[in-house]
């Protein structure tokens, strides 16, 4: 197996990764608004099994945290 990649062989590695995401950027765009939403949903729903309970639950407090203080700021 190698250990390093030629520069070619990165460059094809990148263009290959930009074709995909420009793929998966069209099929988001051209998704409707319920196929977002049924994402969003199993999303969600997949929240324990992957075990991001704890993280999302952490940063909620940091975001929670950052919308007082310029609620605050805004009130001065």
């Amino acid at each position: 197996m190698k250990s390093h990649m030629t520069k070619a062989e990165a460059g094809a590695f990148k263009e290959r990764w930009e074709a995909v995401n420009h793929a998966e950027r069209v099929e988001l765009r051209a998704a409707s608004l319920e196929q977002k939403a049924k994402h969003l949903a199993a999303l969600m729903a997949s929240v324990e099994s992957f075990g991001w309970s704890k993280a999302l639950a952490s940063e909620e407090i940091v975001v929670r945290e950052r919308w007082n203080e310029l609620r605050k700021k805004r009130q001065k």
